[in-house]
């Protein structure tokens, strides 16, 4: 557990520091990254990041894509179709499914409790691999950020890149990253 504990408290560091006003979306965001290998351990202690937030005196708001993918599945129109031929799936994916995604996101963004000194919260942002890119997501959302958008990142982040589930190429995102040896600043 001293990975989860030690990455709390580089983000405890982060989030009680005062927080700027006048950033960019993107700046507003905050990628805690850890190995997969700890999703299960990093979910079982969630919590303890919702504790470092409103001990700093912040509200916290979760959002969890986990089952996103599979809410907009059940929802589509023609999905027999699609499990007869994924392939056909593609552009549905690159179009519909992230508007979908990105509404849920922007739905705990604009919630009224999510106000200039909340946190929004998201994990299971993994789920998305595969169908979408978490940083397309985020720029679709990152207008709508008021106060601080936590993204729990299953990952690792490397020269100012980012690599979801050690797979993909990495890209470049503005976003704070906390990790193991972070300590939380900037």
């Amino acid at each position: 557990m001293a990975l989860i504990e030690e990455l709390v408290g580089s983000y405890k560091a982060h989030i009680s520091a005062p927080w700027q006003r006048n950033l960019a979306g993107a700046q507003k965001t905050i990628f805690v990254v850890y190995p997969k290998t700890d999703e299960r351990r990093l979910r079982a202690r969630l919590e303890l990041f919702e504790l470092a937030t409103k001990e700093s005196g912040h509200g916290w708001l979760p959002i969890d894509f986990t089952n996103v993918f599979a809410r907009w599945m059940a929802a589509t129109e023609y999905r027999e179709e699609y499990f007869r031929s994924p392939s056909d799936l593609k552009i549905k994916l690159e179009t519909d499914f992230l508007q979908y995604a990105a509404g849920q996101l922007r739905e705990a963004l604009t919630d009224p409790r999510a106000d200039e000194k909340t946190v929004v919260a998201a994990c299971g942002v993994a789920s998305l691999y595969g169908f979408s890119r978490v940083s397309v997501l985020l720029k679709e959302v990152e207008i709508d950020i008021k106060g601080r958008l936590a993204v729990f990142f299953l990952g690792e982040y490397e020269n100012q890149n980012y690599r979801l589930l050690d797979a993909r190429d990495g890209w470049n995102y503005l976003a704070v990253p906390i990790t193991l040896h972070s300590g939380g600043e900037l």
